[in-house]
């Protein structure tokens, strides 16, 4: 699931590269890719149902799914509203904020298999999870620095609430991912 996050920030980041005319296909693959983690989410929790053991919590695991799920679902959400508004142009703070986002799934995509072994990963784990923290941060960051300079190009209206709304949703994707590394430190809590 964690990779399926990676693949569709990748997707993502490739579409706001791509010129105009290939943006349709390119947020297309960002929805073959949400259509996986889909799939993925509905096998784990089938087999969560399944298992007579669980390595930890079956709450967690239910939770860990949704939240990683709600991150893939609000990339291919980023990519959707950037065709809805049209927008012409993503300037470096979206592209910033797309491979800040590769970047904390690439942390998940380590700290999740850590998971089997909690006890002796419990080090690994939570500096991963504090790694993600403070790149939800730069988030945080970057999303006001992109805000500041919106307001200053002075653009018409629907672009300007356009570029907005995906702004607004790229900062959420990294909160979204903030909270799956949240609920990994939960899990640690409750196992160690």
């Amino acid at each position: 699931h964690a990779q399926c996050i990676a693949e569709a920030a990748r997707a993502l980041s490739a579409m706001m590269r791509a010129p105009a005319a290939e943006r349709e296909a390119r947020c297309a693959a960002v929805g073959v890719i949400e259509s996986k983690a889909d799939s993925i989410a509905k096998e784990t929790l089938f087999a969560l149902h399944r298992a007579f053991i669980t390595p930890f919590d079956r709450s967690d695991i239910h939770a860990l799914t949704t939240a990683l799920d709600d991150a893939v679902d609000l990339i291919e959400d980023v990519a959707q509203h950037a065709l809805l508004y049209k927008i012409d142009h993503f300037g470096p703070r979206m592209l910033e904020l797309a491979d800040l986002i590769e970047r904390i799934a690439h942390l998940l995509i380590e700290a999740i298999p850590l998971l089997h072994d909690i006890n002796r990963n419990v080090g690994r784990i939570n500096g991963l999870c504090e790694q993600i923290g403070k790149l939800e941060s730069e988030g945080d960051r970057l999303l006001h620095q992109a805000l500041s300079e919106l307001i200053a190009e002075s653009p018409d209206t629907i672009t300007f609430f356009g570029k907005k709304e995906v702004y607004d949703m790229l900062e959420t994707v990294t909160d979204r991912c903030d909270d799956v590394a949240d609920l990994i430190e939960g899990i640690v809590l409750d196992h160690v």
